[in-house]
């Protein structure tokens, strides 16, 4: 009785593979390839074509020197708040650091004059870097 019930399941099991295998389950049945390939209809005009492949050329162009500029940046900022984090005398978590370019802006809370003049210090010694604008303010 055992294996009556075990090959009946194992018919029914090879049954649903094969509906979902060959496509009866949705009514669709897999399809031949066209035997010929399809035209398109009238003519290609080239000229356009390439004032458009040029176009979008010259817009690639562009996003790809904004994403090198913000990846430079991102490098920057992340060098000097890895230079203030392995710096004992400056906590890095009280100074923000943003860049623009090769300008980058400190600002934040220190709590002494020693840790703002080694904060400003770390990152205007950062190579890549042209110009360092202090906000940084000093706790009293």
């Amino acid at each position: 009785m055992r294996s009556l019930i075990r090959a009946l399941l194992a018919i029914v099991l090879i049954g649903f593979v094969a509906f979902f295998v060959l496509g009866w389950w949705t009514g669709s049945r897999p399809s031949r390839p066209a035997d010929k390939p399809t035209a398109t209809s009238g003519t290609i005009d080239t000229a356009t074509a390439r004032e458009r492949g040029a176009a979008i050329g010259e817009k690639a162009a562009v996003a790809t020197a904004k994403v090198q500029e913000t990846v430079n940046e991102a490098r920057l900022t992340a060098k000097i708040k890895a230079k203030m984090a392995l710096d004992d005398s400056v906590k890095s978590r009280a100074i923000d650091v943003t860049t623009n370019g090769s300008t980058v802006t400190l600002s934040g809370t220190v709590g002494s004059a020693a840790e703002h003049d080694r904060a400003v210090r770390l990152a205007r010694e950062t190579d890549g870097v042209t110009q360092v604008v202090d906000h940084v303010q000093i706790e009293k």
